[in-house]
C-alpha cells in the first residue's frame, strides 16, 4: 500500500505535522531575522498536507466532510490524475482554507519558538558544531543537562 494509505492520522496529529514543517521556516526568521530557500520542501510539504486534508480526507470544518479531488486513471500503474469537479468560487475557497491551516499552523510554531527562544539558540549552536543531533542530544539541550551547555 502508499505510504498515506497504511496508517491512519488524527486531524490533531496532522496539524502537529503541518506545524513541524513550517518550523524551520519560523526559526529562520527568529534566530537569523530573514528567511531562505531552505525551507522550501517542508513549505510544499505543509501545503500538501493541508490540501490533502481539505481535498481528499473531509478534515475541514470550513468546507466539510467532502472529498474535491476526483482521482481518475489507473492508480496502480501511476497513471492517477486528479480532476477538478467544483466551481472556481470553491476553488477559491479551497485555496483559503489551505493558506488557512498553513498559516495558522506557522504562527503556533513560531509561538513555540519565540517562548522557547533559549532552547533554540543552544540546539542552533549543537547544530554548529556538530551538524547533527539525535534525540538524546536534543532532549539533554532542552533539560539544560547538556556537557555543551555547561
Amino acid at each position: 500500500l502508499p505510504v498515506d494509505e497504511k496508517h491512519t492520522h488524527s486531524r490533531v496529529h496532522l496539524l502537529n505535522r503541518i506545524a513541524i514543517l513550517m518550523g524551520g521556516r519560523a526559526a529562520e526568521e527568529i534566530a537569523l531575522n530573514h528567511v531562505s530557500t531552505g525551507a522550501g520542501n517542508d513549505i510544499e510539504r505543509a501545503t500538501d498536507l493541508a490540501r490533502k486534508m481539505v481535498c481528499e480526507w473531509g478534515m475541514s470544518d470550513v468546507m466539510g466532510p467532502l472529498a474535491y479531488a476526483k482521482k481518475e486513471g489507473n492508480m496502480f500503474l501511476g497513471e492517477g490524475a486528479t480532476s477538478q469537479t467544483y466551481s472556481e468560487d470553491t476553488a477559491v475557497m479551497i485555496d483559503q482554507e489551505i493558506k488557512r491551516i498553513v498559516v495558522e499552523n506557522y504562527v503556533m510554531a513560531k509561538g513555540l519558538l519565540v517562548k522557547h527562544h533559549a532552547i533554540l539558540d543552544n540546539v542552533a549552536r549543537a547544530l554548529l558544531d556538530r551538524e547533527s543531533l539525535d534525540g538524546e542530544e536534543i532532549n539533554q539541550i532542552i533539560a539544560g543537562t547538556s556537557p555543551e551547555l555547561s
